[in-house]
């Protein structure tokens, strides 16, 4: 007999897997096969927050298969630094550029970013130990350009740092060798995009400004 408590609270979740297997399934499973046989070849790498409101193949309404996301805490990409620490964002960004070739990355910012109110507020206890290093050692950039507008953008500081995290991020993508070479070769292009989870806006990053796509 199964014990209850194995699926306490994880309800909703298994009934969501019930109706996956019985809806949608069917009708996916050749194109599941299809990506089992013959492997993955993503349109792009999608960068993006961990945020549990911001769905990356829900904004763009993708298939399985069409990208390959990688996600962490204000959609950072740190700087091209290899050594023997761990480095998670690194490590899917060689396999999506190098190994599976992918012709495009888009980091994806969003509104109302948990990491970057941290980082211009500051951290709460809870957050301390990987949180903060990690917003204070990639995005302290992000955060002096916020702070040196004046006055600030419309949305207020914080919706300026969401945007600025993506810039940094970008230039912090052309800081990696293999990437470089490739965009410079013309085989990968860069994107920055912004979600707005309150009115599911997307908008993207043209020449220094953010705009709605239409």
């Amino acid at each position: 007999m199964t014990d209850p408590t194995l699926t306490e609270g994880l309800e909703d979740l298994f009934e969501g897997y019930q109706r996956f297997r019985s809806e949608i399934w069917p009708e996916r499973r050749k194109l599941f096969e299809t990506l089992a046989r013959e492997g993955q070849r993503p349109r792009a790498l999608v960068i993006a927050c961990s945020d549990s409101r911001v769905d990356p193949g829900m904004v763009f309404n993708a298939a399985p298969g069409e990208m390959f996301i990688v996600r962490n805490v204000a959609n950072l990409v740190p700087p091209y630094k290899p050594d023997g620490d761990y480095h998670g964002t690194s490590a899917a960004l060689e396999f999506a550029v190098c190994v599976l070739e992918v012709p495009r990355v888009i980091v994806l910012g969003h509104a109302m970013c948990g990491g970057v109110q941290a980082l211009l507020r500051g951290f709460p206890p809870g957050a301390r130990d990987f949180v903060e290093p990690w917003m204070t050692g990639i995005a302290a950039e992000a955060r002096r350009r916020t702070l040196a507008c004046s006055p600030a953008q419309p949305g207020g500081a914080e919706a300026q740092c969401e945007l600025e995290t993506v810039k940094l991020s970008l230039q912090n993508l052309m800081t990696f060798p293999w990437v470089a070479s490739r965009v410079e070769a013309g085989t990968l292009r860069l994107y920055g995009g912004s979600f707005d989870i309150r009115t599911g806006v997307l908008s993207r990053l043209v020449d220094g400004q953010f705009m709605p796509v239409s």
